[in-house]
This record gives structure tokens, sequence and C-alpha cells, in this order.
């Protein structure tokens, strides 16, 4: 399915079980995004703010308390797979760590299918999976290797082609980088950067500003459960406009204003 993937007015809050009597925590409070297939929208924001729980729900996973997910004016609500094949077919995610959400006891060849499989996708399985592992440029001598015997930047490639294995629609990347040094993050970013220019639409989680400076057209700052700010991601750069955005390009060592879309060595 393709058309436009939008979240409109979300807010999630919640009630600790030791403390029913309290008013609930707001974790995320009326968030507006709207993500486009062959372009890039950068999530930003400080550990806490709340891009976790959004992509959670982005991903059908957690209910919102209000608001709503589409996909091209369809309502997404979690439920179980046989209802969100449409859905996780058009929209793929990208982890933090590939170590804790790839089986160590699976083939990288089993790993690609198994997805293909769960959401009935036509085809033969095996070839969709090589084509996958061939656009983020891994030898087909890996399918019958298993991640214990990858390297960290290989195995982030796995889960990358893993999601690409289903031909989506657009990728949620939440912090896709954060655990790679700096030659394997810089190749891992020009992967996802060659994806979007491909096609995809792609939402980067990150609490990095030089990474979405390098990325994406587009940046959303996300502080205490709320987008303060959304803006072309140069603007955000040069002019930031809340505090949250001035702190993160603070903290943000070595970035190139005048420029701001080129890659930044930090």
């Amino acid at each position: 399915m393709t058309g436009d993937l939008s979240t409109d007015g979300i807010s999630f809050s919640y009630r600790r079980r030791s403390l029913l009597s309290s008013p609930p925590a707001d974790i995320l409070r009326n968030v507006t995004l709207s993500l486009t297939p062959g372009a890039g929208v950068a999530l930003v924001g400080s550990s806490g703010s709340g891009k976790s729980t959004l992509v959670r729900i982005m991903l059908g996973l957690a209910k919102p308390s209000n608001g709503t997910v589409t996909l091209g004016g369809c309502a997404v609500r979690p439920g179980p797979v046989r209802a969100l094949r449409w859905y996780r077919r058009a929209v793929q995610y990208i982890p933090q760590n590939p170590a804790g959400s790839l089986d160590p006891r699976m083939t990288v060849s089993q790993l690609l299918q198994e997805p293909l499989r769960q959401l009935r996708v036509e085809g033969d399985h095996r070839d969709l999976a090589a084509q996958a592992l061939e656009r983020v440029a891994l030898p087909a001598r890996v399918m019958n290797r298993r991640t214990g015997e990858l390297s960290g930047g290989q195995n982030q490639r796995v889960a990358i082609a893993r999601a690409l294995a289903v031909k989506p629609t657009y990728l949620l990347a939440d912090e896709p980088v954060s655990g790679l040094d700096l030659p394997l993050r810089d190749a891992v970013l020009e992967l996802l950067d060659g994806l979007v220019h491909e096609g995809l639409g792609l939402l980067l989680v990150t609490h990095d500003l030089a990474t979405a400076a390098r990325m994406c057209g587009t940046t959303a700052v996300l502080s205490g459960g709320s987008i303060v700010e959304q803006a072309p991601t140069g603007q955000v750069l040069e002019n930031p406009a809340s505090p949250a955005a001035v702190a993160l390009v603070k903290a943000t060592r070595g970035l190139q204003l005048p420029n701001p879309l080129q890659a930044v060595d930090l």
C-alpha cells in the first residue's frame, strides 16, 4: 500500500500499578507527524523524550491513549498478526540492537525468510532473501551463517535486509547506528540514504543532530512527549526555535552549520 504514513494527535499515558491513585504519567502528548515515500524525517530528542514509545505505536505494537496512525488514509490499530499483515508489508522496523532482534539459532537465510512466510509474501522466498542481501552489499555466502559468526556491522545489515525483504514502503529506524564505530556507522547511514533515494520513506530516530543533518530533509524535535519544533533540518540547525533543539545543537560537536546536509565528522 502507498500513501502517507501519519500520526494524528497521538497521546499515550499510563498508571503505575503501585500508584493507581496517582494521575497517569503522560509519555506522548498530541504528536502529529507525516512521512512520504522517498523522503527522510528525523525524530530527535534526548533519552526519555518518548521517541521509542512513538515508534512502538507507529508499528502497531502499542495502543495510543488518543489519536490515530494511518497509512494511505487507513487507520492502523493493534491486533492479531493476520489483521496487520497489510500494514507490516508496507512498514518495517530496523532495531537499535540487531543482536537482540535476530535469533542466534537461525541462519541468515532463515532469518530473512521468516517474515516473508509470516506475512504470506508471494514469490520464491530464498530468492527474495538473496535479493535483500544484495541490496545491503552482503555476499551470498553469509546466507548459511548464523549471527554469532558475523560482525556487528554485518548483523546490522542483516537486520536491514530482513526489513527490506518484504519490499516495504517505509522503514522506521530506531537509533540504527548508535552501537557502531565510526566507519561502520558511516557505511550503514550511506546504505539508508541510498534506500531513501530509491523511493523508501524513512523515519530516523536519533538523539544526534549530526546524523539528522546527514540523512533527513525534515527534523521533528520531541521533548517531554511533545513535538516542540518541526522544520527543514537546515533551519533547525541554523536557527533552533526551542530550548530542546538549542540543547541538541550545542551537544553536537563539529557540526558545520553553513551546509547542514553534508556528512559530519564528530
